[in-house]
């Protein structure tokens, strides 16, 4: 009976004091293929969103920098960016008066150190005008002396003494040349005068203007009413107009 007992407590057979052998562990569990492709489009995912966030960061941080690098450029969210304005230097300790503002710099935007600077400077200086008592006008003949067949070539002279070229009307509506004997008004070529023009000529400084009129040693009335005496030998005065300049006399004797 002692020989049954021990060998009903041998290996295997479960009694007190043997050890259990380990169960086997399951085997792991596969996912299916679609599992696995969400999982990298997840991931895809968010990287792309990781690097669209960086690249906007570092963009932001370059706009930012050319901004402050080169003001006056234009933003596409902020509109033009403006230009510093210059301002005034600081004013000195001592009472000179302040520069009033002027009813234009109101709602200019301007700062009121540039307002104070524009009014302080110098004020342009007036442009130069041309002096019609700087306008020489002579009357001449072509000789002093004519024969009893000779008839005179009667000449009006204007120049522009003045330091600019100036503009002056020389036309026949502003020439006269007048003839008189003593106190007997012999010819003026405004009596017939048929028609007449304006002329504007620009004379340089000491430029001069001359127009010529041949006179048939006629007389003349107002209206053109005709003059059967003809002038007799003598001496006469030539004097010449030209809008409000009259010249000096020029004498010359018929024969």
């Amino acid at each position: 009976m002692a020989a049954r007992g021990t060998q009903g407590e041998g290996p295997g057979t479960g009694g007190p004091g043997a050890s259990r052998p380990a169960s086997p562990r399951p085997a792991p569990r596969r996912h299916s293929p679609a599992v696995y492709r969400r999982r990298r489009l997840v991931v895809g995912t968010l990287l792309a969103l990781v690097l669209v966030a960086f690249a906007g960061g570092a963009w932001a941080l370059v706009r930012g920098s050319a901004h402050q690098a080169a003001p006056g450029r234009t933003s596409a969210d902020a509109g033009p960016v403006a230009l510093p304005t210059a301002s005034a230097p600081p004013a000195s300790t001592g009472a000179s008066p302040t520069s009033p503002t002027t009813p234009s710099d109101a709602g200019t935007g301007m700062p009121a150190s540039a307002s104070t600077a524009a009014s302080s400077s110098p004020s342009p200086t007036p442009t130069a005008t041309c002096d019609p008592a700087k306008f020489a006008l002579t009357a001449s003949t072509d000789k002093r002396e004519y024969g009893p067949t000779e008839d005179p070539v009667l000449t009006l002279k204007v120049t522009n003494q003045n330091s600019m070229p100036c503009t002056l009307n020389v036309g026949t509506s502003q020439m006269e040349y007048l003839i008189v004997s003593g106190a007997d008004r012999i010819f003026d070529s405004k009596d017939c005068q048929d028609g007449s023009s304006d002329l504007l000529k620009t004379l340089a400084p000491g430029a001069s203007e001359t127009a010529n009129f041949p006179w048939p040693r006629v007389r003349s009335s107002e209206g053109c009413k005709p003059v059967p005496v003809k002038p007799l030998p003598g001496t006469y005065v030539l004097t010449t107009s030209l809008g409000p300049l009259d010249s000096p006399k020029a004498v010359f004797t018929l024969q």
